[in-house]
């Protein structure tokens, strides 16, 4: 099939054939027809398989098809909702590509920045929508977004959205969007609480699988080296001293081990750069978007601010921490190996997280390639329970301690820097 098929505007067909754009991926063949014929529907496809065209070019089809009942003024009448800002960029970047020969207006709101520059592009009247809960109920509560002309409304990464604790939000907004209007749900998994929430907002709708989270892209060779815990960082270095791994997406369990990598890659030379939740929002576009122009060599991500990292022809990924979901481990290779490309995918496991491998190979039902040659092999065995038990209770008091001693360095002044860091959530 190709997208000339699917009886699309000439306008979206001239965007697409610019990017060489031919054939829709399977989850756009299946959900794109359906979507014109305004029905509602709940798709589950994981990263990497062209889901953002699979909503998008539909919704700028149907408001093409309908342009000449639109109002003077322009309203909302697309709503997509997504959990994270790289997230968000990413789709409207997509919207704007698939809508560049058409009159459609189009904006992205999240948190984290100054709401001016947004609330002015909201006010010149968009027809699309993009937006992170927690700054669209905030403008909606200032009165700066009115929703009762939205037809569409998008949900994106539903089981990551909820997740996030953004369930409340959902719950919310739904509240506040008309009764008679098109509901689409995307999601990478579907577990009951997702079919359960689809079912409170939806109307029969009509269901897509494409891709299920446990398969793994054919196109990603996948190897575990194991190792000791305090032999990882060594190991990472002795893997990026080969030259032929010119860029990777480096992915830690937590911020603070981020942050850390990159310091530790930065004195051996390597550039690299860090995107978190702690992160402001300027400084997460600038390394998304060095790592992008390929003027950095390394992106250390935590797994929800990789949620929307899309950069094509990535070759590595490297699981610094083995994930304890083994579904997160599928949405972390998802990054290469997309739309039918080769990549590699290299994971670092220490004794703790054997357990976490074998969970992968099971879900995936594949048997990773396991590096027998490499400097820092695993000499050690994972913990009791009876250590474990000492272990993180020694780990909990050296963690209270350590707060207990700030706070009485800092004079009480902590509670200030947590506000300032706690203020932009999404």
């Amino acid at each position: 099939m190709k997208f000339e098929q699917l009886n699309l505007d000439p306008s979206i067909l001239m965007a697409l054939q610019e990017k060489n754009y031919e054939q829709p991926t399977p989850i756009q063949a299946q959900a794109i027809p359906l979507i014109i014929q305004k029905k509602d529907v709940l798709a589950t496809a994981q990263t990497g398989t062209g889901k953002t065209a699979a909503f998008a070019i539909p919704i700028i089809q149907n408001m093409l098809n309908n342009s000449d009942k639109k109002p003077s003024k322009r309203n909302i009448k697309a709503l997509i909702v997504t959990p994270t800002r790289e997230l968000a960029i990413q789709i409207d970047e997509n919207i704007r590509l698939y809508a560049k020969y058409t009159s459609l207006r189009h904006c992205v709101i999240f948190g984290g920045v100054k709401q001016g520059k947004q609330v002015q592009s909201i006010r010149r009247g968009i027809d699309i929508l993009v937006a992170t809960p927690g700054r669209l109920l905030d403008l909606i509560g200032q009165k700066i977004i009115h929703l009762h002309q939205v037809n569409t409304f998008v949900l994106d990464e539903a089981d990551r959205m909820l997740d996030m604790g953004f369930i409340h939000d959902i719950r919310k907004l739904l509240q506040l969007l008309p009764k008679k209007r098109q509901s689409l749900l995307f999601s990478a998994t579907m577990p009951d609480h997702i079919v359960k929430l689809s079912k409170q907002f939806m109307q029969q709708p009509s269901k897509v699988s494409v891709a299920p989270v446990s398969s793994a892209a054919e196109t990603v060779t996948q190897k575990v080296y194991y190792t000791n815990k305090a032999d990882k960082k060594q190991l990472l270095l002795h893997i990026l001293a080969d030259g032929s791994i010119n860029q990777a997406l480096v992915f830690s369990r937590t911020k603070h081990g981020a942050d850390k990598l990159v310091r530790i890659l930065q004195k051996k030379q390597i550039k690299a750069a860090a995107i978190h939740g702690n992160k402001s929002q300027n400084q997460r576009q600038k390394a998304l978007k060095n790592f992008k122009e390929k003027s950095l060599r390394i992106l250390v991500a935590t797994d929800i601010a990789a949620r929307g990292i899309d950069i094509q022809q990535l070759g590595y990924v490297i699981n610094f921490d083995i994930p304890n979901i083994p579904e997160t481990y599928v949405h972390r290779i998802g990054r290469v190996g997309r739309a039918g490309a080769t990549g590699i995918a290299l994971s670092l496991c220490e004794p703790e997280e054997n357990q976490f491998i074998k969970d992968i190979q099971r879900l995936i039902n594949q048997k990773l390639e396991a590096i027998q040659k490499h400097p820092y092999p695993q000499t050690e065995k994972p913990m009791s329970k009876a250590e474990k038990k000492v272990f993180e209770q020694e780990k909990k008091e050296r963690k209270s301690a350590y707060f207990a001693s700030r706070k009485k360095r800092d004079g009480g002044n902590n509670k200030n820097r947590f506000n300032r860091k706690g203020k932009n959530r999404n």
